[in-house]
């Protein structure tokens, strides 16, 4: 199928992504709210994930094809693309303009596919290799020497690496990758709003004069979701009365629910929350969001809840710090660190906390980050350039490393 690439509007912009399962969240809604960006630029994108069964269906983002494939053990729901032979026949098929890449281990081989067939191909990283290495109990040098190695592989593999922080893009310029550009996310600043706040739902957790934390997180290893649970403890032993509410699942869930009744901890687990607008007026009738994960490159459901008027506290080995600047605290990967930063967003006027939240979130709207992702792909309709932009060819043995 080697041809040239297509430069006219509109461009087939394929995407593939693994690790989406029904109850995942930030990865899910970013993919949801990019592939509707690029239908409103008059774009044609196409979404591949693995799933249960094969379907085939058009949707606001545009045409998404499920594939089968396999249960990743241990991740609580998880699956990946594994049948290689298929997935290279069905590109065979789509014929893309572009191609988009959503998961830097599996699915790395589809780089060099892009390569032999001259179609400019670029690959998003949604979380620090080494991070998640780390978060795993790899050694921080063995995990940094593992991430190189694979990032190189990455950055040559690809004519374009898009990061959504700098601290994403962190790892790629150790290594001395000059193919990586800078894309952010965003928060739908519409469906996210102060005004949810909802005295129902707060009252309904939380007792007059208790402090209603929450925490929007999938509940597994790398998300250290744990932190959350010591952060509350530390909370009530200094005296304050706090109440967490968990809306997440995830592998550890079982573990943390035994945990919180072992110690008394008074801890809502809601698991996956399928209703938007209830888990928006959660997010905003809450005092203070934790998002403890100390690999996150992001961090799409902080943002949703500053984008409502709650003041975050992330970990400050995250790119997080750069997301939520002075609308919220960071902290070490303790629960002591946590309940300091707790107590110091609190510590502010509750107008002022709610009304700096709401402002910080209103720099991340998605219309920036679609621009931003179709710059990367130089796709018309852009109009505006990703930042730090290198240009896009395919990318050829001894290309960009």
């Amino acid at each position: 199928m080697k041809r040239l690439v297509r430069n006219a509007a509109p461009l087939r912009i394929v995407r593939l992504a693994n690790f989406v399962a029904p109850a995942s969240g930030g990865l899910r809604t970013a993919l949801r709210e990019l592939g509707k960006g690029y239908r409103a630029a008059g774009h044609e994108p196409v979404l591949v994930v693995p799933g249960e069964r094969e379907s085939d269906r058009q949707t606001e983002q545009g045409r998404v094809i499920t594939l089968p494939g396999p249960l990743l053990p241990g991740t609580g729901g998880y699956r990946v693309l594994t049948d290689r032979r298929r997935i290279a026949g069905l590109l065979e098929e789509l014929a893309p303009d572009r191609l988009e890449v959503s998961d830097r281990t599996t699915l790395r081989w589809t780089g060099r596919w892009a390569r032999r067939e001259r179609i400019p191909a670029v690959m998003v990283s949604h979380e620090t290799a080494d991070g998640v290495l780390r978060t795993w109990g790899l050694p921080e040098g063995a995990a940094r020497r593992a991430a190189d190695a694979l990032n190189t592989r990455t950055a040559h593999t690809y004519a374009r690496v898009v990061c959504t922080t700098e601290f994403a893009a962190r790892e790629f310029v150790r290594i001395g990758a000059r193919n990586v550009v800078r894309a952010p996310l965003g928060v739908d600043l519409v469906e996210r709003h102060p005004a949810l706040r909802d005295p129902g739902v707060r009252e309904r957790y939380a007792r007059v004069g208790e402090t209603l934390l929450v925490m929007c997180s999938r509940l597994s290893v790398e998300k250290r979701p744990g932190t959350a649970l010591d952060a509350l403890q530390a909370l009530r032993a200094r005296g304050r009365r706090a109440v967490l509410v968990v809306a997440g699942d995830g592998p550890l869930r079982a573990r943390l629910e035994l945990r919180a009744r072992e110690h008394g901890l008074p801890v809502v687990f809601m698991g996956h929350v399928r209703d938007r607008g209830f888990l928006g007026a959660l997010q905003a009738s809450a005092d203070v969001c934790l998002a403890p994960g100390p690999a996150e490159t992001f961090g799409l459901s902080a943002l949703e809840a500053m984008a409502c008027g709650t003041p975050v506290v992330a970990s400050a080995s995250s790119a997080l710090p750069e997301v939520i600047g002075s609308a919220g605290a960071v902290a070490d990967d303790r629960g002591e660190a946590f309940a300091d930063a707790v107590e110091l967003v609190l510590a502010a006027r509750e107008n002022d906390r709610r009304e700096a939240a709401r402002a910080r979130a209103e720099c991340f709207g998605w219309n920036t980050a679609v621009a931003a992702f179709l710059a990367a792909h130089d796709a018309p309709g852009a109009g505006v350039r990703a930042e730090h932009s290198v240009p896009l060819r395919p990318v050829m043995p001894g290309g960009p490393r």
